[in-house]
């Protein structure tokens, strides 16, 4: 891809529809590393499995625990070394994906700075003139923070936990009552559209935020880089006055935005609580009525912080996306220029 069909991406309108196809003017950037994309991928699911499989053993050991006999003591000492090697197959995995795929990220980094840094060297000295320095400088470094947080979040965080998500409904459907996978896919659908609906809505205070706070600091740059400029006309109340405006808008931006912030996450811990409510509600009626074992609600309540901590967070990964899709958005308009 070259430099100049990158910045037209990134220079497109603010809409959310912009935004997905600047995210995905990054995916060439990675793909020329294919193989270790695909083995990263590959290292990824292998911990998903490793993930899934830990409340199953864990189900084994409480049961066989529960009514231990002669010919099976040795099988809990052994379920719980499969407990542990999982555990560590689990965070060794883990680990393992993100030390292949640090080279990726960073050559990706590179390759989109180095070009965008190309584009703006080949813009006409009438841009660069009408551009405040501060602004530019604040904008490209969060720009290049949201890159970083595009690649890394959007390839391992919300396609690898929708997938956890759905392997655990999965066996919860198999394996128990198919109301323990419909309260749980019902839950992710809910938690899905609530969390999209309001992160959507909430883009335009930090569209605002990012705004302020870049003119903040173009105001506090600019004023020191023309020094002299302030101190021959005697000004420097008067732009200590106008920074002090900047300053207030960006402040009033920032607390609606966190504001709004905190609507979103009491909403998704909301429904986050209905669902563990409901299932731990069924799991205690199935261990009463006795279709249940104890080691069978011991898997569903381990299933129940494995899955729900991983969509909390995958809330937050959304919510992180957009922001960065935003910020990228913001950094591109202030690079405007004729392409």
């Amino acid at each position: 891809m070259s430099h100049h069909r990158l910045s037209a991406d990134i220079m497109t309108p603010h809409t959310t529809a912009s935004q997905w196809r600047a995210a995905w003017s990054l995916f060439p950037y990675v793909w020329q590393y294919k193989n270790r994309v695909l083995l990263a991928f590959g290292l990824l699911f292998c911990a998903k499995i490793a993930n899934v499989s830990v409340p199953l053993v864990l189900k084994e050991i409480v049961d066989h625990l529960e009514n231990p006999d002669a010919l099976s003591l040795a099988v809990p000492l052994i379920l719980i070394v499969l407990y542990g090697l999982l555990r560590f197959g689990n965070t060794a995995f883990t680990e393992l994906r993100d030390a292949l795929f640090a080279r990726v990220l960073q050559r990706a980094m590179r390759g989109v700075i180095h070009d965008v840094f190309q584009h703006l060297h080949a813009q006409s000295l009438r841009f660069h003139l009408e551009r405040r320095t501060g602004g530019l400088a604040v904008d490209i470094e969060r720009g290049a923070r949201s890159i970083r947080f595009l690649i890394n979040f959007t390839l391992f965080n919300i396609g690898p936990t929708l997938l956890e998500i759905l392997m655990v409904a999965g066996v919860l459907f198999v394996k128990y009552d198919p109301w323990f996978g419909g309260i749980t896919l019902l839950t992710l659908v809910v938690y899905i559209a609530f969390t999209v609906l309001i992160t959507n809505w909430r883009m335009k205070y930090r569209r605002a935020m990012n705004e302020t706070d870049a003119a903040a600091n173009a105001r506090a740059v600019d004023s020191l880089l023309n020094y002299e400029t302030v101190k021959y006309f005697n000004n420097e109340k008067y732009e200590a006055d106008r920074l002090k405006d900047d300053l207030r808008r960006a402040e009033d931006a920032s607390v609606q935005s966190e504001i709004s912030l905190a609507w979103l996450n009491g909403g998704q811990s909301f429904i986050i609580a209905l669902g563990v409510t409901a299932m731990m509600g069924l799991a205690a009626q199935g261990v009463a009525n006795k279709t249940m074992t104890l080691g069978d609600l011991v898997l569903v309540n381990a299933y129940l912080i494995q899955l729900f901590i991983p969509l909390n967070f995958l809330g937050t990964v959304y919510r992180e996306i957009r922001n960065a899709l935003t910020d990228r958005t913001t950094a591109g308009e202030s690079w405007r220029g004729s392409v």
